[in-house]
């Protein structure tokens, strides 16, 4: 098993959501206004005055066969809108209950 943290600029929540149960992902946590900003480009995400955009992050535990299938599809969305900003990290699950 896996764990997927998917940082991602609000515009891509709902497509995200969406799109996890035709990628046979059921289960999820997702924080909403998830503040920060890249280590190496684009814009800050403050959710201020000067930079207004906000984060969401969704947590996902899945099969390991589904990393890939996931990975892709959240590159391909990211390289449609590079600007927007979209990271997922992938760490192993030693248990769970």
């Amino acid at each position: 098993m896996k764990a997927v943290m998917i940082i991602m600029n609000q515009a891509h929540y709902t497509e995200v959501v969406d799109n996890l149960s035709s990628l046979n992902i059921r289960g999820y946590t997702a924080w909403k206004q998830v503040y920060g900003r890249g280590s190496k480009t684009g814009e800050p995400h403050y959710g201020n005055h000067a930079w207004p955009t906000v984060n969401d992050a969704i947590m996902t535990i899945v099969e390991d066969d589904r990393v890939p299938v996931l990975l892709k599809y959240l590159k391909d969305l990211d390289a449609q809108h590079e600007r927007l900003g979209l990271h997922a990290f992938v760490w192993n699950i030693e248990d769970m209950i």
